[in-house]
């Protein structure tokens, strides 16, 4: 029993103390999605702790606080996300319908050939721009039935899990595909004309994530995330950056992306929407995301039904407003020195 509540404790600090290390390997990394996870473990650790642990042990009362520690440093880094949090967006008090945009986010997963259940989904929601992931040319001819309810497409199917389709029922101009990071990873950059006529700039990004069988490390998403950063804080219309980020929000690399583009997260206050995976009830994480300009209020945030996916679509609807940046600039996270200097070092990191 005693080596037990050693080994488990131990290992759960050291899972959390990982990320600590600001390396880009995979197995640093890859230990910041779990918080959630990490949480509960460890609550259920001080629970058995407290009705099991002898009590005449000082490795395991030292233990014990130290577990506590952990727990609230949990609490700290998941409050933002959770209902107790603060907002980063303000709710919209009137919508208009001109100036409104209706976002629906989803990673298809290439091999899932449920093409019906996709394009029901989004009947359902009827999203005016639309962004599907990891979409090969099976998924592009599929997702030709969409063009009569969008006239306007930018369309990249690869087969290699980092196809995109991006569709909306608004004007696109100056639109661009890129390949920022890596060549074979694409990246959408277009300008969306609102009913109202307001130019909104969209990035559109599906980076690869640290892990093994992808990427074992993090530098390329790090660094495609930063360019994107820069192009955002540079661009003089509001913008809108989404996709599969293939990390949290509450990562180290996510916090310094909103520091560095002073971009806001609609999910900060509101909820973790767990995206993936969405067959594994206890290994979900929020990895899809939707970050805006402070010109923008939030109406509505929600996880859409999934359609054989590992990943749920997400739903985002915002409302533009050309007072809402100055309501919304104390919002903005703050880029320390330091920020600046990890930013800068990840941007000029060699992914050779």
């Amino acid at each position: 029993m005693i080596i037990t509540f050693y080994c488990t404790g131990i290992i759960l600090l050291i899972f959390s103390l990982l990320p600590f290390i600001r390396k880009d390997h995979w197995t640093f990394r890859v230990f910041e999605y779990p918080r959630i996870q990490k949480l509960v473990l460890t609550l259920l650790w001080l629970g058995f702790w407290l009705i099991f642990s002898p009590k005449d042990q000082t490795g395991l009362l030292v233990l014990g606080v130290l577990m506590l520690a952990n727990t609230i440093y949990l609490l700290f880094q998941i409050l933002p996300f959770t209902l107790f949090g603060k907002k980063q967006v303000l709710k919209a008090k009137a919508i208009s319908e001109e100036n409104s945009l209706k976002i629906m986010i989803s990673n298809v997963y290439e091999d899932n050939d449920n093409y019906q259940g996709c394009l029901t989904v989004i009947r359902q929601n009827n999203p005016d721009l639309l962004l599907l992931l990891e979409t090969n040319h099976a998924w592009a001819r599929e997702m030709e039935r969409l063009d009569q309810d969008y006239p306007h497409a930018i369309k990249v199917p690869i087969d290699n899990t980092y196809g995109m389709l991006l569709f909306s029922k608004f004007p696109l101009a100056n639109s661009e595909v890129k390949y920022l990071v890596e060549e074979h990873i694409p990246s959408i950059h277009t300008q969306l004309s609102l009913p109202s006529g307001q130019a909104v700039q969209i990035y559109a990004v599906h980076p690869t994530p640290p892990v093994p069988n992808e990427n074992p490390r993090s530098t390329e998403r790090d660094k495609e995330l930063l360019l994107v950063a820069d192009m955002a804080k540079a661009s003089d219309l509001p913008v809108v950056v989404i996709g599969d980020l293939n990390d949290v929000a509450w990562s180290y690399t996510t916090e310094l992306f909103l520091k560095m583009s002073e971009l806001l997260d609609p999910r900060r206050g509101r909820g973790f929407f767990n995206t993936f995976h969405a067959k594994q009830p206890l290994l979900q994480f929020p990895l899809d995301h939707a970050f805006i300009s402070a010109h923008f209020k939030f109406i509505e945030m929600r996880k859409l039904n999934n359609f054989d996916s590992d990943h749920y679509p997400i739903f985002v609807h915002i409302s533009f407003s050309p007072e809402n940046e100055k309501q919304q600039e104390d919002k903005q996270l703050d880029a320390s020195q330091d920020d600046k200097e990890l930013a800068e070092e990840k941007k000029q990191a060699d992914t050779d």
